[in-house]
């Protein structure tokens, strides 16, 4: 074990008449604290300052977080029917024409890996994003007439409960289909009732808006078995449900 002399210089062994911190050049490091009478050497840490006190603090941390959410929620789209066959970066050499894309997400089921025919793209600026619906919404992609909207405030209290409710009771599977073009009227039990006439219904739900009561407009029914699913496209495929005439089809 090196002994204080070698690790330290002749003029520091001396008796300081009063104690003496060296403070390193890096904030994580210890510093040292020189005392007077027998020599020691003791380490601690520098504590931050206080600015503010605890319930100011917390206060302002949450402040921040509500503008930061809120902010990305208006910079960040909905881009609805887009073909299976684009993925992000399509997507995001089709948008960034129209302003800055900060990120893009096409969403995909976690069975088949097909893409679901909806994304979302978050701008860098809200001009960006108000930009791109102007100039997107209704354009048409690979023969498809796509959908482009702002995401919407998020829910509070008791409606957010009851979304994340209706989500959860959702039965997943890989024996599903897409149902598009629905009313914005229609709901998770509607798309139920309506397929249990033709097989065995495990879970059904309707899209909405990431962190809205909005329908998106298409919601899934899950079933039992492909049989069940290829009954429910070939019986229900372009027939009409509150008035609007439903696409069904593999998800």
């Amino acid at each position: 074990m090196a002994t204080i002399s070698s690790v330290l210089s002749p003029h520091l062994l001396q008796y300081p008449k009063k104690s003496v911190a060296i403070q390193p050049q890096s904030s994580n490091l210890p510093f040292v604290f020189l005392k007077p009478g027998p020599f020691r050497i003791s380490f601690g840490f520098r504590a931050l300052p206080q600015v503010l006190n605890p319930s100011t603090r917390l206060f302002a941390v949450a402040e921040e977080a509500s503008v930061s959410t809120k902010s990305e929620a208006a910079r960040r789209l909905y881009i609805g029917n887009i073909p299976r066959t684009v993925n992000n970066s399509e997507l995001q050499g089709i948008v960034e024409e129209h302003g800055a894309v900060e990120k893009v997400e096409v969403m995909y089921d976690k069975y088949s890996g097909r893409s679901r025919r909806f994304a979302f793209v978050t701008m860098t600026t809200v001009d960006d994003a108000n930009a791109v619906v102007e100039k997107l919404n209704g354009m048409q992609i690979g023969g498809r007439e796509i959908k482009v909207n702002i995401t919407e405030k998020p829910l509070q209290g008791a409606d957010l409960s009851l979304l994340q409710a209706e989500e959860s009771q959702f039965v997943d599977s890989p024996h599903k289909v897409y149902v598009g073009n629905l009313a914005k009227t229609v709901t998770s039990e509607t798309l139920r009732n309506l397929f249990s006439e033709k097989g065995k219904v495990l879970g059904a739900k309707i899209s909405r808006v990431p962190g809205t009561s909005k329908s998106s407009g298409f919601g899934f029914v899950s079933f039992s078995s492909d049989e069940d699913v290829e009954t429910a496209i070939s019986s229900f495929n372009n027939t009409l449900l509150e008035g609007q005439k439903i696409r069904v089809n593999k998800a």
